[in-house]
């Protein structure tokens, strides 16, 4: 397991205003913290985070942090890196979470999953390899944490996927996820078939719209129905008028 050494700075000064301060002037505000033990508050250089950052996997790596204090050495700590905060605009590292941890204890991290070599089944047309899970879930002692977990995918074909159970994990290493889940798999575009004409050539795709046709007869009887009820409406106001009163006798 790589072991990176990094010298921080001891801190008094907390709070978003001193840390804003810190981060004008190339430093990045960091805190240690770890089971059993009170947390610390220390700063380091942007330009030595920066240059660990070029050359190192940080995110499974154990750090050797010496905390000084007025040129002395404070403490050292045995601790991995839970947490790198950025600058939302300008991507630069704003803070940083170290946890304490001990070499003779098991640890939960999370490595990478690295994908090597060419799917068999991407010689078939429209087929894509899909990375489905890309870091995973590790318990093992400190000194038994790889890197990265490295996977061969050379005979990935249309039934054959990895999953975790098939996974090659180092000596000493195991994992709670579910053995059943698949790490990469193949995907198949939706293809479209086309007609093709006696000559060769692509007919062009026709899209049929099927329309009612008018019935006449349907379309009739609305106004026959009307001329019915106008007549019925004329004689019901026929019967309805009052009868005529008899011409008076002379």
């Amino acid at each position: 397991m790589e072991q990176i050494e990094l010298t921080v700075e001891a801190r008094t000064l907390k709070g978003s205003g001193p840390a804003c301060r810190m981060r004008k002037q190339g430093i990045i505000p960091a805190v240690i913290y770890g089971e059993g033990d009170k947390s610390q508050v220390v700063q380091l250089s942007r330009n030595d985070f920066d240059r660990i950052l070029r050359h190192h996997e940080t995110t499974s790596a154990i750090y050797h942090l010496q905390v000084m204090a007025g040129g002395k050495l404070q403490k050292e700590y045995m601790a991995l890196l839970k947490e790198t905060q950025y600058n939302p605009v300008t991507d630069v590292v704003q803070h940083l979470d170290f946890m304490h941890i001990s070499m003779d204890k098991e640890i939960a991290i999370k490595v990478p999953i690295v994908l090597k070599g060419t799917a068999l089944g991407l010689k078939k047309e429209g087929s894509t390899l899909e990375h489905m899970i890309r870091e995973i879930e590790i318990i093992c002692l400190p000194k038994n944490i790889p890197s990265h977990i490295d996977v061969d995918v050379s005979n990935v074909d249309t039934h054959v996927s990895i999953h975790v159970r098939d996974l090659a994990l180092p000596a000493g290493v195991r994992t709670k996820l579910d053995p059943g889940a698949a790490v990469a798999g193949l995907v198949f575009a939706d293809r479209e078939v086309e007609a093709v004409a006696a000559d060769g050539t692509a007919k062009p795709d026709v899209e049929v719209t099927k329309e009612k046709p008018k019935d006449a007869a349907a379309g009739a009887a609305p106004a026959a129905g009307a001329k019915a009820a106008a007549g019925a409406k004329a004689a019901a106001g026929a019967k309805a008028a009052p009868a005529a009163k008899p011409e008076a006798k002379k």
